[in-house]
């Protein structure tokens, strides 16, 4: 008889039409041609889905979303921002109808129900502008973070088959 885990969901973020940006997407494409996940992991397409994250984000007993993520380091560099260093801040916006991740973390915050166990893992990206690739630097690095990713699911009691050793560190 297994014990029953808590519900973790992985989201993959970003829009495949701005290169590096779509990093999260190309991730969670490995992840699902890569690895089988037990039932209690959820692995959802979060795209560039604004507020209609925030009930998927509440659901979730855990959360760890992977990005494109700018942290001032070397393209391809691996970032990890655990709960309390995610950018939770409601940003100046060009028009009203303009949401992002941090509207939807912000506001998971406010209303408590923001995963306290919340983490982001990503890449520093080296391009994002108008196209539909990722780089080539990022691009190589797609399995280096799903296994970083199924690493992170395994240490949360959530093993996958098919686990690749490649380490994202290298």
């Amino acid at each position: 008889m297994s014990i029953n885990k808590n519900r973790t969901v992985v989201i993959g973020l970003g829009n495949p039409l701005m290169g590096d940006d779509g990093l999260g997407l190309a991730v969670l494409d490995e992840l699902r041609t890569g690895y089988a996940f037990p039932p209690d992991v959820e692995l959802v397409d979060g795209g560039t889905w604004g507020m209609n994250l925030l009930p998927v984000i509440e659901d979730a007993d855990e959360l760890i979303l992977i990005d494109a993520i700018e942290a001032g380091a070397a393209p391809g560099t691996f970032v990890r921002l655990e709960h309390a260093r995610l950018p939770r801040y409601l940003a100046t916006k060009i028009s009203p109808h303009q949401v992002d991740l941090r509207d939807v973390l912000a506001l998971a915050e406010l209303r408590g129900t923001l995963p306290a166990d919340t983490v982001a893992l990503g890449l520093q990206p080296e391009s994002v502008e108008f196209r539909n690739a990722l780089s080539h630097t990022l691009r190589c690095r797609v399995n280096a973070l799903a296994a970083a990713v199924v690493e992170e699911l395994a240490r949360r009691g959530h093993p996958a088959e098919g686990f690749l050793a490649v380490s994202v560190h290298a």
